[in-house]
């Protein structure tokens, strides 16, 4: 089976920087999380058994955490 990757870039709530990440850091499936400056706060890179695996990881445990304010997930491809 194939597995499904990408980039999760993330725009963090003021204030809720240390908590937020905290929670972030105990999901399965991501494998690193990047502080960035400019207009997103976090590149989070995530790894799941396939795309739909994948949606269910942003959208329902990511999105799903109270100082994440929004989210732009990017799809890895082979080239």
């Amino acid at each position: 089976m194939a597995m499904a990757s990408g980039l999760v870039l993330a725009k963090l709530v003021a204030g809720k920087e240390k908590q937020t990440l905290n929670k972030l850091r105990i999901i399965k499936g991501i494998t690193h999380i990047s502080a960035v400056l400019g207009r997103w706060d976090l590149v989070i890179d995530v790894e799941a058994g396939s795309i739909q695996e994948l949606t269910m990881l942003v959208v329902h445990k990511i999105r799903a955490i109270p100082g994440i304010s929004s989210t732009e997930t990017l799809i890895t491809t082979a080239i």
